[in-house]
């Protein structure tokens, strides 16, 4: 096979091929691992995770995203009647924007309808899409890898010439850190997100057995196509009120309001595996994502047979629709300043 790109690192050590894009294009996986034994293993196809293994309590390795052994399958998931996103990294825009459009400076831009005529995710070829670059990598301590994109100025119709930094380190704490950083040549709107599918009893088993904890006392209300009214959903008393943690609903895709603070602001339990999962963030919300029309007919890693209720979304992020609610955090990134988004998921034993 002729090879017209490499990617622009080379295999080393710690990576090996997953496959080549059809203007052949070489895809790489790299791995980060720590002396406990945790594993993350991430392809430069959107900057997404494709495995991430915890050590449990019961001296088992168990991997707790899901996602695909081929870089064919990530191709062919977009074709979905419900793309999956699986460990993807969404941009420019994560969640819908309603009608596809939104003001900024006082010029409007129309984007894709890929949404029930919303925009979502960033459009047809959002950022999980695209062959991001590896500009940097620390083997040593507490291992990382950064990733770079430069998306064009329009690209999808956004204005600005938007550049990527998202980097990936995996601590001796058990932690999964996520730094998101990006700069504009123009004013643009910006939400970045991480789209992984949790499960901690294992990627081939269902999340209903789970708890949630979210520290969140509403939510954004939305449409019946999802898209958020601008008003919000007191909590109290409502089957969505995870501030006393409760089992993972059948069917869930809301946007939680949550304190920008340094405590916990969404957690994961499983007993089968004495397993908790913490998400810390700066990001003004949580996204809760649960099942989708795909899942009953998507063959995903190790022949596991992916379903509804496979997998849990916990997108940190900015409000969905922020550019067209004047009192919604502030989406835009001024020309030249930086856009910096955190994002931690913590593991840990329990008894």
């Amino acid at each position: 096979m002729e090879i017209k790109h490499k990617s622009h690192f080379q295999e080393t050590s710690n990576s090996k091929s997953f496959g080549f894009m059809p203007d052949n294009t070489e895809i790489l996986s790299f791995e980060l691992s720590n002396k406990n034994g945790m594993k993350v293993q991430i392809i430069n196809y959107g900057a997404t995770v494709t495995s991430l293994e915890i050590p449990t309590s019961k001296g088992k390795i168990v991997d707790v995203v899901l996602g695909f052994d081929s870089l064919s399958s990530y191709l062919e998931s977009y074709y979905l009647p419900s793309a999956p996103y699986f460990g993807t990294t969404v941009g420019r825009y994560a969640g819908r924007i309603h009608n596809s459009a939104f003001t900024l400076n006082g010029k409007s831009y129309e984007l894709t309808k890929n949404n029930n005529g919303n925009s979502l995710h960033g459009g047809n070829t959002g950022f999980g899409k695209k062959v991001w670059s590896v500009t940097n990598q620390t083997l040593g301590g507490n291992p990382s890898i950064t990733f770079t994109l430069l998306s064009e100025n329009l690209d999808e119709n956004y204005p600005g010439e938007l550049q990527v930094n998202l980097t990936y380190t995996l601590t001796e704490m058990n932690e999964l850190k996520l730094d998101y950083k990006a700069v504009s040549t123009e004013d643009t709107i910006i939400n970045l997100t991480h789209h992984s599918y949790f499960n901690l009893d294992g990627h081939n088993e269902s999340v209903l057995d789970q708890k949630i904890f979210i520290d969140a006392d509403k939510m954004l209300e939305t449409n019946h196509e999802n898209v958020p009214t601008g008003n919000f959903t007191a909590l109290t008393n409502h089957d969505f009120d995870f501030r006393t943690e409760k089992n993972c609903p059948s069917s869930i895709d809301n946007s939680f309001v949550i304190n920008q603070t340094n405590t916990v602001a969404a957690a994961l339990f499983s007993s089968k595996n004495n397993l908790k999962m913490s998400v810390y963030t700066n990001q003004p919300s949580v996204h809760i994502y649960v099942g989708g029309n795909c899942f009953d007919v998507l063959k995903g890693k190790s022949d596991a047979v992916y379903h509804k209720t496979s997998g849990i979304c916990f997108e940190t992020q900015n409000f969905p629709d922020a550019p067209n609610q004047a009192h919604f955090p502030d989406s835009v990134l001024k020309k030249g300043e930086e856009y910096i988004q955190k994002t931690v998921y913590k593991f840990e034993k329990i008894n």
